[in-house]
C-alpha cells in the first residue's frame, strides 16, 4: 500500500467508528425524550459490563461450561459483597487481588 491508501484507510476506519456515536448525539439533543427511554439507556452501560464480567467468571475457557466453583469467581462474590458496603474502589481492588491470590495457593 502506499502512503495515500494508508491515509485514507485511516480517515475511512475514523468515519466508521465516530459516525455510529455522534449520530445519535445530533439527532438526540434536540428533543425531549421519554422518561422510560432514559432510564432504559441508563441501564445499557451495566448490561455491557455485566456480559463482559460473567463469561471471564463463570465460564471455563477450556471448556466452555458453567463453571460457578472456581478460583475467579470465588474471589469475586466476597469482593462483590465488600464493595457494596463499604464502596471503596482501592480497598476493593486490594480485597480481590489477596482472595485470588490465596484461593490460588490453596486451590
Amino acid at each position: 500500500m502506499t502512503h495515500p491508501e494508508y491515509l485514507i484507510l485511516v480517515l475511512g476506519m475514523g468515519i466508521v467508528t465516530y459516525l455510529p456515536r455522534w449520530l445519535p448525539v445530533i439527532l438526540l439533543t434536540q428533543r425531549n425524550l421519554p422518561e422510560w427511554f432514559v432510564e432504559w439507556l441508563n441501564l445499557i452501560p451495566v448490561a455491557i459490563l455485566s456480559a463482559l464480567i460473567f463469561g471471564e467468571l463463570f465460564v471455563s475457557s477450556g471448556s466452555r461450561h458453567l463453571d460457578f466453583l472456581n478460583t475467579k469467581s470465588l474471589a469475586a462474590i466476597p469482593t462483590f459483597l465488600f464493595a457494596i458496603k463499604t464502596k471503596s474502589l482501592g480497598g476493593t481492588v486490594v480485597l480481590g487481588m489477596l482472595l485470588f491470590w490465596a484461593l490460588e495457593r490453596v486451590l
